[in-house]
């Protein structure tokens, strides 16, 4: 059975950022490239939400996040088996202070 995807209103700040950020540098045809390519990468955890990896920092790890390594981006998400259900709670570039990111969540 597959699980539902939901994503934060941080989440989606922080992709619609992303695609801003990209669109200014690149175009808009680059950002639509990456926008498509962070949303089918996100999809793919309806099927495995676990084909993410736990994170490196024992704090994340306790509060239950998993991430997703994506290029340079980074997708933090948390699954819940007994609904069946992966949510989303921010995507970051990996360069960013991302566990300072996810503390203010």
């Amino acid at each position: 059975m597959k699980y539902k995807i939901f994503r934060t209103d941080t989440a989606d700040a922080h992709i619609h950022k992303i695609v801003l950020y990209i669109a200014e540098k690149f175009g808009s045809d680059v950002a639509l490239e990456k926008l498509e390519e962070l949303e089918s990468n996100i999809m793919l955890l309806a099927d495995d939400p676990y084909i993410g990896e736990e994170p490196r920092y024992t704090l994340l790890k306790r509060q239950g996040y998993r991430v997703l390594v994506l290029d340079k981006d980074l997708v933090f998400y948390k699954v819940d088996d007994s609904q069946k259900r992966v949510t989303i709670y921010a995507v970051v570039d990996q360069r960013q202070d991302y566990l300072k990111i996810l503390r203010g969540i």
